[in-house]
């Protein structure tokens, strides 16, 4: 069963944040806990890490905003 990857919410009026960049790329093998991409938000950048292991689908595309709790890929 695929895990969503959701975008999180950091800080406590954080609304929405932006994807600056992907660190694995779509198909690869990820690993819980390993860094999966930078969100920038609140004038901060921060890795967010996988939610679980197995092969990355990426749906989110880098430079683009998204709320809070939009799905941005899957971990199958």
């Amino acid at each position: 069963m695929a895990v969503e990857i959701l975008l999180p919410k950091i800080g406590f009026s954080m609304q929405e944040g932006q994807i600056a960049e992907w660190l694995a790329k779509d198909g690869d093998q990820v690993t819980e806990g390993q860094p999966l991409f930078s969100l920038e938000a609140d004038k901060s950048t921060n890795e967010v890490e996988a939610p679980a292991t197995g092969t990355l689908k990426i749906t989110a595309s880098t430079g683009e905003t998204y709320e809070v709790g939009t799905v941005l890929g899957y971990i199958e």
